[in-house]
């Protein structure tokens, strides 16, 4: 098989940030009842017209504490699981392109705050997409 040598850079802007009161946010949105606000950009208030309380949301974000990543890392032993595990088999923040995903709860939304529960992203972390959550 060939290896793949193109190069892609991407500049992705957030549409906005998170934000929580809580010290500490388990490490994965399944086991978190954390509740928070997603604060977005006024000028995508009307993207936001069809989310409503009680549904759930995905949202896409950038784990921006994470270290920068190295092959060392292409396996790595989660602290719930006790084995070890390709990176691409876990949910670890440590990763080749840091991003995340989380199934958030909406609560409630007013403008562009969104007030949500399943919390697992640290404060002020950027958001860079929203997309419905749908289950087949």
């Amino acid at each position: 098989m060939a290896e793949i040598k193109a190069e892609l850079i991407v500049y992705m802007e957030p549409i906005g940030f998170a934000y929580t009161d809580a010290e500490n946010v388990p490490r994965h949105w399944s086991v978190s009842d954390v509740e928070g606000t997603l604060v977005i950009d006024e000028k995508y208030l009307d993207g936001l017209r069809d989310i409503s309380a009680g549904q759930h949301i995905v949202v896409i974000f950038h784990f921006h504490k994470s270290p920068p990543f190295t092959s060392k890392l292409l396996r790595q032993t989660p602290p719930h699981r006790g084995e070890e595990l390709g990176v691409f088999s876990t949910c670890s923040p440590r990763r080749p392109n840091p991003v995340g995903m989380s199934v958030l709860e909406v609560i409630d939304i007013k403008g562009t705050t969104i007030h949500v529960r399943g919390m697992d992203m640290l404060e002020k972390t950027p958001i860079l997409d929203i997309k419905p959550y749908i289950t087949l």
